[in-house]
This record gives C-alpha cells, structure tokens and sequence, in this order.
C-alpha cells in the first residue's frame, strides 16, 4: 500500500505505560509527553492508545497540536508546554487548553479572551531552576502569581520545572540542586497564599531513578516509547536497581523498487563517493533524506532484508537510498525492507542510528517525515 511506512506496536506502547504507571503508583497521575508528532510515531495514532491505557493528562508543544487532538475528539486535559502567540491565545480559551506561562502579557490575553467567552483558562507557572530556558526565578515567579490572582479568569493550576542535566550523567548533583531550587520556589509561593494543586518536574529519566521528583503528575516522554533517554539513565537505574522493561514502540519500513547487477568499481550515487570492490547485486529502495534517513547515515547504515544486515552505498539520496544485497538470494521487487526496528533475530535501533551519525535517539525518531504514514499494529 505504501512505499515507506511506521508501524507503532500498540503492545509496546501499552507495556511500557504500564511500566511507568507502576513506577508511580495510584497517587500520582501520568501525563503522555506526544509534542513532535508523539517523538514521530504519529501524534493522533498514539494518543488513542494513550487514552485506551487510561493516561490522564497530555502534554504538546503547540496549540496546533492540542487542537489536532480535539478535533480527533480527544477531550483529556492537555498542557501546551510551549510558546503560544498572542494572537493564538484565543484558541486556548476556545478549546479548553492549558498554557504555560510566564509572561504578563500572556496573562493579560488569555484574561481578555476568558471574559469575552465567560470562561476560565487554567494556567502552568514555569519556575526557572537552572535550564535557562522558559521560565522565572522565584521572586518573578511570585510577582506573576500575585498579577495572576488580580485576573479572576484565570486559575494557577500547576507549577513546574524542567532537568538540565539528569540523563547525561550518572552524577545528579545539578538535577538535585534543581530540585531544591523547585520546593525553594513552591514554598514561596505558598507562603505568600498562592494553593497550587498541581505540582510536576519529573521527565522519563527522573522517573525512572528518583521517586522524590514526582510530586501528582509526572511527564514521561522518550521512554513512553521504549527508548532510554541515555546510556547514563540505563547505568544509573541498574546501579538504583530500578526494574522497568522498555519495549520499542516504533518500526520503520519500505520495499525494494528495483533490484540490479553493477560490476566491480562502480561508482553509486551522487558525488562518487563510493565504488563497488567487487561484482555485486544491489537494491534500490524507495527512500532518503527528505524522508528523515539522515544524509549522514550515507555509507555506514545498514538495513535489513530477510532479516540480515545489507549496508547502504554511496550518499542517501533525497528520495533514494541504495544498499548492497550481494550476499542474499531470493530478493524480490517490493520485498519489505525494516530501516529501523526489527526483523528476524537482527535489529537496527534509533540508538545506533544516533552513534553513527552523531545525535540522540530523540532526533532520529522524531525527524522521522510526519507525512508519511504511522499504522497501528
């Protein structure tokens, strides 16, 4: 049906929500990270399965997201946990959003559109505790909760924080810092009478080792699709003793467009970069960069047909790739190819994509084009 497709294996993304639901407990709710395309699974194919596993809460990064998931007919309280435009705060006010704030003329916005609808918009303070990204510090933190309470629209549901550095090292001093920093502010604002009901820190890597970052909510994003956030998280939670199995949501196919025979030092694909050692067989399959196959996967990825490892030829086209399937027999035209995932007793991981071509495994999946099709299986 298509010449490169996603299968997301609803099992795996079922198993691994169940891992982190016992993680937490019944006292603390989950809330399914699936900004980017859901890390590029496929933002409406696995928030139904996010729903169906009884997950409470939804975390994007854009309004456009959130009003995707409305329109699907998702009606689960979603955080938009991004910058919304001005002009778009409209749209939070009409489709029953969360925003994270953290500046007066966000508050302002929203407070004109809630009274114009009569309605009242629930609000996330973002407290800065050493990302330096969104956020204050929290004696701006403060004086926005006070200029929050004069707007009556608008109600401080939750406040929260985001780890620096708690998956790129197996040393949590800074994350613990951060932590403190968190209660510090928490505590000011209470203080001072501002109730917060809601109150979250913990990522997929702070929930795996470190139940004091809970609070009630907890953001489980990477690892909700079976992929550690790093190699340190996966030390650090054998060293914790931390149990939790991690299965990998997401498989990436296509078929073989075309099968031929090039004698030996030939040059494949653009620029001459590589030539054949020896008479060979070789297959042409239907995807490339424009697809999300990294340009820097040229020449050193594999792929698997039969499930045995062929190696990629040349440079990664914009449409195209090639790969040499000399040592297999019986290959057929539109034979299923697995870029990413498994076949047979071999796997290719988002991980080793990651190492070869220089980045984590969150851009590997979540580059993944959102054009192409994401099927449930």
């Amino acid at each position: 049906m298509y010449k490169t497709w996603v299968e997301i294996n609803k099992k795996a993304l079922q198993n691994n929500i169940q891992q982190f639901q016992k993680l937490i407990g019944n006292k603390v709710k989950l809330m399914a990270v699936v900004k980017a395309n859901a890390y590029g699974h496929g933002l409406v194919e696995v928030v139904k399965i996010v729903i169906e596993s009884g997950v409470p809460w939804l975390g994007v990064d854009s309004v456009d997201e959130a009003i995707e998931l409305r329109k699907a007919g998702i009606d689960t309280p979603i955080l938009i946990l991004g910058y919304t435009l001005l002009l778009r705060l409209e749209d939070v006010v009409k489709y029953d959003l969360r925003q994270v704030v953290y500046n007066r003329e966000t508050i302002e916005e929203l407070a004109e559109q809630a009274t114009s609808d009569k309605q009242q918009v629930k609000v996330h303070l973002k407290v800065e505790t050493g990302t330096s990204r969104q956020g204050l510090e929290k004696e701006e933190l403060l004086e926005l909760a006070k200029f929050i309470k004069k707007h009556p629209q608008i109600e401080i549901e939750g406040v929260y924080t985001h780890y620096a550095n708690i998956e790129d090292t197996t040393d949590h001093n800074y994350a613990q810092q951060q932590l403190q920093r968190f209660k510090q502010a928490v505590e000011l604002l209470e203080k001072n009478d501002i109730k917060i009901p809601i109150k979250h820190t913990a990522c997929s890597a702070a929930v795996i080792l470190f139940p004091k970052t809970y609070f009630s909510l907890v953001r489980v994003g990477i690892s909700m699709y079976g992929l550690w956030p790093s190699k340190e998280t996966f030390v650090s939670a054998q060293e914790k003793k931390r149990e939790i199995k991690l299965e990998p949501v997401l498989t990436w196919k296509t078929k073989v467009a075309q099968i031929k025979k090039i004698k030996a030092g030939t040059p494949i694909s653009y620029g001459l970069t590589e030539k054949t050692s020896h008479d060979s067989k070789i297959a042409v399959l239907p995807v490339g960069y424009w697809d999300g196959y990294d340009r820097k996967l040229s020449g050193v990825a594999n792929v698997l047909i039969k499930g045995k490892r062929c190696k990629m030829l040349g440079r990664v086209c914009m449409n195209m790739i090639m790969v040499d399937i000399s040592h297999i027999e019986d290959i057929k035209l539109e034979d299923e190819v697995v870029l990413l995932g498994i076949q047979g007793s071999e796997k290719i991981t988002a991980d080793e994509f990651a190492q070869k071509i220089g980045t984590i495994n969150y851009e590997v999946v979540t580059r993944i084009n959102p054009l192409i099709p994401r099927i449930v299986v």
